[in-house]
């Protein structure tokens, strides 16, 4: 997987031989204490595990402010719910913050059925939540 990262654009790119239901979890550091983590295929119960080493590497990096991209996920699970859950309420308590990316109906109605989506803040696009990170409207134009 590429994975290249600027003040305002990532993108994540398949490499030859990738399934879409192998685990991929990459970063890019965007602003300051800023970053994006993005997942792609089956997030769950044996995966969770290095989805939360992930983000507790980026924080002990001294990220504050995190974007977790779920647009490449094909499936998350309970497990990874409580992975993000642990994940926000700590860095809410440092006054940083957590945003996840997802515009999938699938991925959506699992925040909806157990009531994270009111806990989350899910943006439908990578560059809505990344303006929603780093507090830059000029990300949005």
């Amino acid at each position: 997987m590429l994975i290249a990262a600027g003040a305002t654009r990532v993108s994540v790119v398949l490499t030859p031989g990738m399934s879409a239901l192998d685990f991929r979890i990459s970063s890019a550091h965007l602003a300051d204490d800023a970053y994006i983590l993005s997942i792609g295929g089956e997030a769950d119960l044996f995966t969770a595990p290095q989805l939360e080493e992930g983000l507790s590497e980026l924080t002990a990096a001294g990220a504050r402010r995190i974007v977790v991209d779920l647009a490449g996920a094909a499936f998350v699970d309970s497990t990874v719910l409580g992975v993000l859950l642990k994940t926000l309420t700590r860095l809410d308590a440092g006054g940083g913050g957590l945003v996840l990316v997802s515009n999938d109906r699938r991925i959506l109605k699992v925040f909806e059925v157990t009531g994270l989506a009111r806990v989350f803040r899910i943006e439908p696009t990578l560059t809505k939540a990344v303006a929603a990170v780093i507090g830059d409207q000029a990300v949005l134009q």
